[in-house]
């Protein structure tokens, strides 16, 4: 039987999934934060969908990083992030409903949003509620029509919510929250792997 995301990602917390999640994800990611850390002197950064906090410990060591914050819905991955980093921000909230107390200046996003009830919406909502004026949104995504590879996922991890769409309806979808500058690029393919679709967008 399929279960949600978050019930799933729990359990991943406590067998340990998440080192390997976090170490698959590593070069995809490192890619992301080199092309847009540069581009600020000064920024906050939020973490969306952060599992056990590994990218905000390492946006936390860059000199330009006022403030980093992880969110994620999974109660036991922010357990975990607080576990082994008792003094970094993460909070255990729903991406769908939850706003920043204060506006970010990056907001990152790994493999996380095709879970959600509503990727259109949860877009819309962060360039309305999370961002700050010239703010960027950059997405990370494995689970992608075009890679053909990732289509059994669902099937194979149980789990019952993962939109399966493709690179056209995910720019479509920054479009029309209101991003320019859109950019989209495929990070690490290879023979029968697309490679990581990575969208991006400024307000």
């Amino acid at each position: 039987m399929k279960r949600s995301p978050t019930t799933v990602f729990s359990e991943w917390a406590e067998e340990g999934r998440d080192e390997k999640m976090a170490k698959g994800h590593e070069a995809a990611v490192s890619n992301m934060l080199d092309g847009v850390l540069k581009n600020y002197n000064s920024y906050r950064f939020i973490d969306a969908g952060c599992g056990n906090g590994w990218v905000v410990r390492l946006v936390n060591k860059e000199p330009n990083c006022k403030s980093a914050l992880g969110v994620d819905g999974s109660k036991r991955m922010i357990e975990k992030a607080h576990r082994i980093d008792p003094k970094g921000a993460y909070l255990h909230a729903d991406l769908m409903s939850w706003i920043p107390e204060k506006r970010a200046d990056i907001v990152h996003s790994m493999e996380v949003i095709y879970y959600l009830p509503n990727p259109k919406e949860f877009i819309q909502s962060v360039y309305t509620n999370w961002l700050a004026k010239n703010g960027r949104l950059i997405v990370g995504l494995d689970f992608y029509m075009e890679n053909s590879s990732s289509h059994s996922w669902p099937d194979d991890c149980g789990i019952s919510m993962m939109h399966l769409l493709g690179e056209k309806e995910w720019i479509a979808f920054f479009e029309d929250a209101g991003f320019q500058s859109i950019q989209s690029r495929r990070f690490g393919a290879k023979e029968s792997w697309a490679g990581t679709l990575i969208v991006s967008g400024i307000k």
